[in-house]
């Protein structure tokens, strides 16, 4: 095929067209600072609160409990920094799950060497989170819950609500990183039960750098940027007026084709499961089929290494990673295939696909036809396939 075929969703999106119309007019003509009080900044000002009014109206929040941030890694760190730093004189107990995206681990892990006692609750082995588990997780000196929504990387949808129960009960603080979900399935935070939500508009075909905290109200939360009184004191900065219409239109626009999407996108990465299973021997899904988001299809192949697979297939022009994008180049197999139990020799053959509105039948059909050989050929040139394979058939 002439055109790269993008199935790297999950990592980034292309920017929407009706998007960047949407966004145009604020880099050139409308570029007042919206903290201003002349009318220009005034207009500024303005396209915010519209956006800020369309998103809450989306995931049915209040608009003051809007914050815009720079993106879903600025938010989860603002979610645990801002809580711990609020809440320490209750406690220094922090509650995640042990395939949390980076930016919540890391920031845990930040804190534990301050001091901080974390707990981080199991998964089975297809992802989910036991409710269960984090209500025996919950101590008297316990300040805050974070449990993601979505899976980056193997796509299992949380139990998000029931945990948010919980912590209600508990009287612990709920935060939840959304930047899998949001623009691909219903998102209510009343339904959620969560008192902060994260996500980046980026994921959802919208601009890179823009992102948002939901916030509920009289949740005790120190700011994390300081130097103004932008967002009512709590978030300091000039404010991305583009990149913030930007998301809002396209927010908007995955809730117009949300169930079309969801859709379309399930019954072909089921086509494409279907097919790779059917040519391939001693392939394997990573995950849960039946709690998933529908774009997503993670999986591991016996005797070679994702990152040649990646290289490979980039060759035929298909864009595909082996996991998280925030962990390009490391070497270490990834924490999530890792917590569902998959023995670190076998998670580093694994492949995440995740697909997209541009996402065809033709295009399944391509991956199908050129996937089998790479992998046959791969195989060839692997000791680890020949040790456990190939030399084992031949002598039975």
């Amino acid at each position: 095929m002439d055109t790269a075929i993008y199935l790297d969703h999950a990592s980034t999106t292309p920017t929407d067209p009706a998007v960047v119309e949407a966004m145009l007019p604020y880099f050139s003509e409308e570029y007042g600072n919206p903290s201003t009080v002349y009318s220009l900044g005034l207009s500024a000002a303005s396209a915010v609160q519209t956006a800020r009014d369309s998103i809450a109206g989306v995931i049915g929040a209040e608009a003051d409990d809007i914050y815009f941030t720079s993106g879903g890694t600025e938010s989860d760190n603002w979610a645990i920094l801002g809580t711990a730093d609020a809440h320490q004189k209750k406690g220094k107990h922090l509650i995640t799950s042990t395939i949390e995206h980076h930016a919540v681990l890391e920031t845990m892990e930040y804190l534990e060497k301050r001091g901080w006692k974390v707990t981080k609750v199991p998964v089975d082995s297809g992802g989910l989170v036991d409710p269960e588990a984090v209500r025996k997780a919950i101590r008297p000196d316990t300040v805050l819950v974070s449990i993601m929504h979505g899976n980056n990387e193997v796509g299992t949808i949380e139990p998000v609500a029931e945990i948010g129960k919980i912590t209600r009960e508990a009287g612990v603080l709920f935060h939840s990183d959304v930047v899998q979900t949001a623009g691909k399935m219903p998102l209510n935070v009343a339904d959620l039960n969560v008192d902060m939500l994260s996500m980046t508009a980026h994921k959802f075909y919208g601009p890179k750098g823009v992102g948002l905290m939901y916030m509920r109200k009289r949740t005790r939360i120190s700011p994390y940027f300081h130097g103004g009184a932008q967002e009512r004191n709590r978030r300091a900065g000039t404010l991305n007026v583009t990149g913030i219409v930007g998301m809002a239109k396209a927010l908007e626009l995955c809730q117009e084709r949300m169930a079309e999407d969801a859709a379309r996108e399930a019954q072909l990465r089921d086509r494409l499961w279907k097919g790779l299973s059917e040519n391939i021997e001693a392939i394997y899904l990573n995950g849960t089929m039946e709690h998933r988001l529908p774009n997503n299809l993670n999986v591991r192949l016996d005797g070679i290494e994702g990152e040649s697979m990646i290289l490979m297939l980039d060759m035929e022009g298909i864009c595909v990673s082996s996991g998280s994008a925030c962990t390009t180049g490391s070497l270490e197999p990834s924490h999530v295939l890792l917590g569902l139990g998959i023995p670190q020799e076998l998670a580093h053959g694994s492949l995440r696909v995740t697909l997209g509105r541009s996402t065809t039948a033709e295009h399944i059909d391509h991956f199908v036809k050129v996937f089998p050989p790479i992998v046959a050929r791969l195989r060839e040139m692997s000791p680890i396939w020949c040790a456990n394979c190939q030399c084992k058939q031949k002598d039975s």
